[in-house]
Parts: C-alpha cells; sequence; structure tokens
C-alpha cells in the first residue's frame, strides 16, 4: 500500500488533568490551523491524567481523522510527555505548546513565518507574563539568565513549552529527565540557527498549576548538567582532570608543610596536626567524589538511553487515523502495550 500523503505540520500538546481546557484548546487550534490551508495533525499526549481528559480526547478523536492520541502509563512529566509526541509526530514542522490555554494558538503562524525564514527552531518569549512575580517570574528570570550566560544563546525565555521546530531537529535530541526546556541549548549544539518570537502569556482559565517553586530549584540542577553535557561530554578528562590537579597540587602542599613540620621543627604530624590533616583529606575526598558521581552518573545516563535507544515514557495505548501502523516509513514505536 501506498503511505498516506505527507503532512506539513503537527502540532503536539501534552495534557495532565486539563479536562476543561481540553474543548476550547482543540476548536481554537483547528480553527488557527484551518485558516493556514496546509495538511496537519493534532498529537494529544494524555500523560497519565487522572481526571476525564482521556475520555474528553477521545470523543474529539472519534469525530475528527486529524487528531492522534498518545497516552501514557502513568504521569512521566513534561519532558516525556512532549517525547512522546514528537515521537508519533510526522509533520515537517512540529509545534509544541501547553494544554492549559495559556498558549494563543493564533500566534502559532508567527513561527511559521520564522521556521519559513530558514530558522530551524523558534521558541516564544513570554515578554509580559501574568503569572505570581516572587514565585514564578523572579526564579524564572535568574533562571533564563543563568541558562543565556552558560549556553551562549541570546534567549529570553527557555522555558516555555511554545516552540516550532524542523522535524529532523528536534529527533535528533534525545530527551530525558526535565531537559526539555534546555532543546535549544542542545539543538543549538548540533547548528540548529534559533530565532525567538514574543508572544501573550493568558491567564489560566481553569484547572490548577502542575508548576511550583521546587521546579525552580530543579531547573538550576539541570542547569549544571547541560553545562557539563554540552562542554565536556566529548572531553571529560578536561573537567574531571582539572580537579584533579587542583587536588593533587593541593595535597602536595600540604605535604610540603607537613613534612616541614615534621623533618625542620620536630613536630609529631599526628599529634600536633592530625586532625587537620584527616579533615582536608576528607574533604577533598568526599567533594571530588560527590561531584564526579553525580556528572559521571549523567553521562552513564546519557549512553544508556541513547546507546539502546530507550524510551522514557512507556504507553498505554494509541488511537490513530493513519492507515498503516506499520508503515516502513515510520520508525519503530517504542516498546509498551499499544492499542489501535
Amino acid at each position: 500500500m501506498r503511505s498516506e500523503s505527507p503532512i506539513r505540520y503537527s502540532i503536539v500538546v501534552p495534557f495532565f488533568n486539563e479536562q476543561e481546557n481540553v474543548p476550547p484548546l482543540y476548536m481554537k487550534l483547528t480553527e488557527v490551523m484551518d485558516s493556514i490551508g496546509e495538511p496537519y495533525e493534532l498529537v494529544f499526549v494524555d500523560d497519565g491524567s487522572r481526571d476525564n481528559t482521556f475520555k474528553v480526547l477521545s470523543e474529539i478523536y472519534e469525530h475528527d481523522r486529524r487528531v492522534n492520541l498518545v497516552r501514557l502509563r502513568r504521569n512521566f512529566g513534561q519532558t516525556a510527555g512532549l517525547k512522546a509526541g514528537f515521537d508519533f509526530a510526522r509533520g515537517e514542522i512540529i509545534i509544541s505548546m501547553d494544554g492549559d490555554l495559556q498558549h494563543d494558538p493564533e500566534e502559532i503562524p508567527r513561527f511559521l513565518e520564522k521556521i519559513e525564514e530558514g530558522y530551524d527552531l523558534v521558541s516564544g518569549w513570554r515578554h509580559e507574563r501574568k503569572d505570581h512575580w516572587l514565585m514564578r517570574q523572579l526564579p524564572s528570570r535568574a533562571a533564563n539568565w543563568m541558562m543565556a550566560r552558560l549556553s551562549g544563546i541570546d534567549l529570553h525565555d527557555f522555558g516555555t513549552t511554545f516552540k516550532a521546530y524542523r522535524r529532523e531537529i528536534i529527533q535528533e535530541i534525545q530527551l530525558y529527565g526535565e531537559l526539555h526546556r534546555f532543546i535549544p541549548a542542545l539543538a543549538s549544539s548540533t547548528g540548529a540557527k534559533i530565532a525567538e518570537v514574543p508572544i501573550t502569556n493568558l491567564d489560566r482559565k481553569s484547572g490548577k498549576s502542575n508548576y511550583g517553586i521546587g521546579r525552580t530549584i530543579r531547573v538550576f540542577l539541570d542547569l549544571l548538567i547541560v553545562k557539563f553535557l554540552l562542554d565536556y561530554s566529548t572531553r571529560p578528562l578536561q573537567f574531571f582532570g582539572l580537579l584533579g590537579v587542583a587536588g593533587a597540587g593541593s595535597g602536595c602542599l600540604i605535604a610540603a608543610f607537613l613534612a616541614f613540620e615534621k623533618f625542620y621543627n620536630g613536630q609529631t604530624i599526628m599529634t600536633e596536626h592530625g586532625p587537620l590533616m584527616l579533615l582536608a583529606v576528607a574533604l577533598f575526598i568526599s567533594g571530588v567524589q560527590l561531584i564526579s558521581m553525580g556528572l559521571l552518573g549523567e553521562i552513564i545516563a546519557r549512553t544508556y538511553y541513547e546507546s539502546q535507544n530507550k524510551s522514557i515514557y512507556s504507553l498505554r495505548e494509541v488511537k490513530s487515523h493513519r492507515k498503516e501502523m506499520s508503515d516502513p516509513a515510520e520508525p519503530a514505536r517504542p516498546s509498551g502495550s499499544s492499542e489501535r
């Protein structure tokens, strides 16, 4: 059989407990995409919702052949939800956005205009945010400033999900943990051309935000991971070697001091300087071990996911109107239970 006609655009939207927001978002999306006049598909990902989100999505799926549903077995988080949608999407251009109505579908054409100008990734910029200044805006600005400085990418807003990608760019990037907010940095390392467009940050109409101050702390930890992956993943010796030289140098200085005290002043080292020596050794060894263990763990995790093509999510079922789920042009599905 012949495969289906090419899809120009794929809209990927992960949902988690957003049953009230699904219908209005679907209506706005179809209105905007129909006006563009190009073949498109909607890829809705239910990230283990505990309300009636999947039921509402299924009702929409039954009446619209452009809708595809991907349901995860449990709540794996936003990065996994986006990755599941990216893996399933077949459009030449992939647009991702949140399912809480804080992203306005009417702004999608502005992203597509930038893509047509030759950019590989277009990121939204929430230049006038509506959320809480102290709990959300201030930590976000600090995190974005640090990301821009460490990654060398001049973006104002790394955290928003509202982005457009060329398919070959986003599907080359391996995502796990909470790395979705660092996609621009990861894409830039592959040579992608990146642009930014201002977007309106709408007020949430219903439902409860799934973000909190605790996520801001995780952002800073992930930032260290990304910095290491971008700068030292292919040359870790330059990172660990620097620590090793510093540690060895410090150890030699301490040893020289202790040797001077022992042979020149005749002091008994363990009696006079024992606690100092043991404390210095313990602090140095434990610090290097902890840092090395964490960063090496990230390298091992990256190797684990990429070398084995290991998925970071598990499917419960997939609903799609595609004629051939086993089309040889499509990449293999991640392992897991699935139904048509």
